[in-house]
């Protein structure tokens, strides 16, 4: 087989197994948001499946908000998802600076115990940290939900933030302390806008890891003022019936804020996960 030939027949393999991968990823999006615009006798109906609105309408959308406080939802899904992803940023640029700068006894057991706690799922510590909250009155509030989001994303964070410090040259801080700067100026002026795209890439999976967690806001949160989005829109699943029609929607009006930060940091963030790569 000349070599040509065998190159293209690898790119053709590779073309086929990445659609295939493409389509499972965009297929049921794509589903959710025709869905979201079809007349409940067409979602309902079992005989004939149709991949476009043979209808098409906004009421399920006007039904979401008829039914839900959407708005309430949203409001509650940003404060708690916002405060754990600038939390998280934070404590991880500390921890993984620590981590990867200064040398103290126990350093291996502490990144050990930050490893073992990724192979812990988070929903073991939920009913612990339910009892907790429950008598220190913390139950019904965001600010629970809010410490379990930020003890289940921060570990994978320091462990993600040490390998970008570990990656910038140490000689870029000793030129900054022959200038006169402080640690801590170095860090800020020197080494953090080097490592912008790597702060980018711990945010947005501590943003995504909260804004779509639905376990825990369903267990810790219990009057409708307080819940978030997922846990709104899983009122919407009744014992006997759903309301498939105003889920979509809720669905797509939840992917939207996602959406909009991928278009705009993806770049920072495929270029931060592939250079922070996490190394023991």
């Amino acid at each position: 087989m000349k070599r040509s030939t065998k190159r293209k027949l690898v790119n053709a393999v590779r073309f086929v197994v990445l659609t295939f991968f493409l389509l499972l990823v965009v297929l049921p999006i794509y589903w959710m948001v025709i869905t979201s615009f079809k007349i409940n006798q067409e979602i309902v109906n079992a005989q004939r499946l149709t991949y476009f609105p043979q209808v098409f309408t906004l009421e399920n959308y006007q039904s979401l908000f008829r039914m839900l406080d959407y708005g309430g939802f949203l409001r509650n899904s940003i404060t708690i998802t916002m405060a754990t992803a600038i939390c998280v940023v934070v404590l991880s640029i500390l921890g993984g600076y620590g981590l990867a700068r200064f040398k103290f006894k126990g350093k291996s057991a502490v990144l050990l115990f930050f490893l073992i706690t990724q192979m812990i799922p988070g929903i073991l510590v939920i009913i612990p940290l339910y009892v907790v909250f429950s008598k220190a009155g913390l139950v019904n509030t965001h600010f629970s939900l809010f410490v379990f989001y930020l003890i289940t994303n921060l570990p994978f964070c320091v462990i993600t933030m040490r390998s970008f410090f570990e990656r910038i040259p140490y000689v870029l801080e000793e030129a900054a302390y022959v200038d006169g700067c402080s640690r801590l100026e170095s860090l800020v002026k020197i080494i953090l806008p080097v490592m912008f795209p790597g702060i980018v890439a711990v945010f947005v999976f501590a943003f995504i890891g909260s804004w779509n967690e639905l376990i825990a806001g369903t267990i810790f949160l219990n009057t409708p003022d307080q819940w978030t989005i997922p846990v709104g829109l899983k009122s919407l699943i009744g014992k006997y019936s759903v309301q498939w029609g105003a889920l979509m929607a809720g669905g797509v009006l939840a992917l939207l804020p996602t959406a909009v930060m991928f278009i705009f940091v993806q770049k920072y963030v495929v270029e931060g996960l592939t250079s922070g790569a996490v190394k023991g």
